[in-house]
């Protein structure tokens, strides 16, 4: 239930994928991601290593999140000898290649991309993550497949690509998750499969705008004010209102992004702002900058 809950309010963006080459003992340490950034193991086995922890082994078809600001490196199997370092991501639209060392013999092959993965169009399904996430995939040959087919579409950009592409990682995703499970790495998964948070959450995406507090949402839920907090903040990792605080603001920039026509009135309305002094300043402390500057910078 909770995989087709999430499905039917899944949203995707997938940046320009780049395949990193790491040959024989190399290691190619990554600069830490501004959105999540994922790995999926093309070929080889090694090891990734985050900034705190044990280096995690991965092999063909591993499927591995990066928390956003994590440094962590890729390095082939055996005794690591040399190092290199990408300090920027590589920008662009199409697929390029990193390489660290010879391709042969041949070390591990992965590919990296930037995802951002929300429930709805505003909470970000990876928001929080502290470790690196990965499951072996190597199982489900659909989901090799269906990388291969990214690839291919972003290499071409044939028209369409871009709706393509999502579809092909919606399924790679799906596989993710339900390989995560309930083992508590990921506590939007376990939020999601209580239906009494689910309808907690889904009034605050519905209606942003509304006179939501504490108690009219422990009454969406079912439960008592103090039973529905404890456990909105064991689910979610902040209170309600915090919570409700950051889908306003991410729902401000949305219509900011998407809707010039709209005034910044308009938009304090409907993010539940009565007055746009109010808004613009909650804006300005949640974004850095004030929603005109806001609008300027992504027009």
């Amino acid at each position: 239930m909770v995989l087709d809950k999430l499905l039917a309010n899944l949203s995707v963006e997938v940046r320009p994928f780049a395949i990193c080459h790491v040959g024989q003992g190399w290691r190619l340490h990554l600069p830490p991601p501004p959105v999540p950034l994922l790995h999926f193991v093309l070929e080889g086995q090694g090891a990734i290593s985050g900034a705190r922890g044990e280096p995690l082994e991965v092999g063909p078809s591993s499927l591995l999140v990066v928390p956003v600001g994590v440094r962590h490196a890729l390095q082939s199997s055996g005794p690591v000898e040399h190092e290199r370092r990408i300090t920027e991501a590589p920008a662009g639209s199409a697929v390029c290649s990193l390489d660290a060392g010879s391709r042969s013999p041949a070390g591990l092959v992965v590919a990296c991309g930037l995802v951002n993965v929300r429930y709805g169009p505003i909470l970000d399904l990876f928001e929080h993550l502290k470790d690196i996430l990965a499951a072996d995939l190597s199982g489900v040959p659909l989901v090799s497949a269906a990388f291969n087919g990214i690839l291919t579409e972003q290499a071409g950009l044939a028209p369409g690509s871009a709706a393509m592409t999502k579809a092909l990682m919606n399924q790679c995703l799906v596989h993710f998750f339900r390989q995560l499970g309930s083992s508590g790495s990921l506590p939007w998964l376990d939020a999601l499969d209580d239906p009494r948070l689910g309808r907690a959450l889904d009034c605050m995406l519905e209606d942003p705008s509304a006179r939501h507090t504490v108690a009219s949402l422990a009454d969406a839920a079912s439960m008592s004010r103090s039973a529905f907090a404890e456990r909105f903040v064991a689910a979610f990792g902040r209170p309600p209102m915090v919570l409700l605080h950051h889908v306003r603001m991410q729902q401000a920039a949305l219509l900011l992004r998407q809707n010039d026509r709209l005034s910044l009135d308009d938009v304090a309305s409907r993010c539940g702002y009565s007055s746009r002094s109010h808004f613009s300043a909650a804006f300005r402390e949640h974004h850095g900058i004030s929603p005109t500057e806001f609008r300027a910078a992504t027009d």
